[in-house]
């Protein structure tokens, strides 16, 4: 089994830790709900179908990441508080290249 950090920091601004198996064919925002570092309902509504942006979050590091698909780039044109940072998180696979990833939950919407 292969674990990475990833630093993820919540709406409420707490700081959180999370040792993050990359050999589960995770991404980010099913990391957020395993955790529960969000109240249900409010993070990946749509299941990680690049339905609904509910999974926004900031990348505060500055890891290379996959590349927006058009999909991706549609839903953040949609959704609110969208920074030049935002991705979504149902569209970061959890792999050993994020090891000590820095991240931050979008306000809901």
């Amino acid at each position: 089994m292969s674990d990475i950090q990833i630093t993820i920091r919540d709406r409420e601004g707490a700081t959180h830790k999370i040792q993050a198996p990359t050999d589960m064919n995770m991404n980010l925002m099913e990391l957020v709900r395993t955790w529960e570092l969000a109240p249900e309902g409010t993070i990946g509504v749509c299941g990680g179908m690049v339905m609904c942006a509910s999974c926004q979050v900031y990348i505060d590091s500055t890891h290379p990441l996959p590349d927006k698909t058009d999909e991706e780039e549609a839903m953040l044109s949609e959704a609110f508080f969208v920074k030049e940072n935002s991705r979504l998180g149902c569209q970061i696979p959890l792999e050993n290249s994020l090891d000590e990833l820095e991240v931050t939950i979008a306000p809901e919407s």
